[in-house]
């Protein structure tokens, strides 16, 4: 279940806009996802020219698409620390976001969490003024059932996120599975977040509660840049 709305060029701009912001000797984290692929698209240029960084990717995704674009991978236990993470997100309000859309957002929020800056680029049709986009939650096979419940109970409707091309539920590269958990509009997202993490066999889930350190949104004419 992915946000894929807003234009080529106004992702394109947020990515590269915040591929801008590393500088020469960076650890930088690399998010998943259609506008995240544009900064690293960038930063394979940057290096190209010259720039010296690490990158920490995300995802299997994220992993093969800087390796095809020349940036150079660490991992977090070989760095003393993250300078940057740019990463997307399917719903954003103000500095807190909804991720999961492709199912790597256990290790965003790793990632993200651990960077001294969090940058989040987007199109204008991620932004909200109430989060409302189903929580992704990954969880651990075998808790699907009780999870499920617990999250009905908390109010949501679980959905097993299907595989498009497979038969049986989308498998994360942690070799768990999705459940995509509607709230209707999340009046108190740090409420739910810690509700949900208290949850027996739920290893993370898809809101990112007042993480973000700025905001790159690409637009007609240019990039709209919120910071806090």
């Amino acid at each position: 279940m992915k946000n894929t709305g807003g234009s080529t060029d106004q992702k394109r701009r947020a990515g590269e806009s915040a591929a801008e912001l590393v500088e020469d000797g960076d650890v930088v984290g690399l998010g998943t996802g259609s506008t995240a692929a544009h900064a690293i698209r960038a930063l394979g240029r940057a290096v190209d020219a010259g720039l010296d960084v690490r990158a920490i990717p995300t995802s299997f995704q994220s992993r093969q698409l800087a390796l095809d674009c020349g940036v150079p991978l660490t991992t977090l236990d070989a760095v003393e620390g993250v300078d940057v993470a740019i990463d997307g997100a399917d719903q954003v309000d103000g500095f807190t976001l909804v991720k999961g859309g492709g199912a790597a957002h256990a290790r965003e929020k790793v990632v993200d969490a651990a960077a001294d800056r969090f940058v989040v680029v987007a199109d204008p049709s991620k932004l909200v003024d109430d989060l409302d986009y189903p929580v992704p939650v990954e969880v651990l096979p075998a808790a699907r059932p009780p999870v499920s419940d617990a999250v009905r109970d908390l109010g949501g409707d679980p959905t097993l996120r299907a595989a498009e091309r497979k038969d049986g539920p989308v498998v994360t590269d942690n070799g768990n599975v999705v459940l995509d958990c509607d709230f209707g509009v999340v009046d108190d997202p740090a409420e739910l977040a810690a509700e949900l993490s208290a949850l027996p066999g739920v290893l993370e889930h898809g809101l990112f509660v007042d993480m973000a350190d700025e905001v790159h949104v690409g637009v007609a004419d240019g990039v709209d840049v919120v910071r806090r």
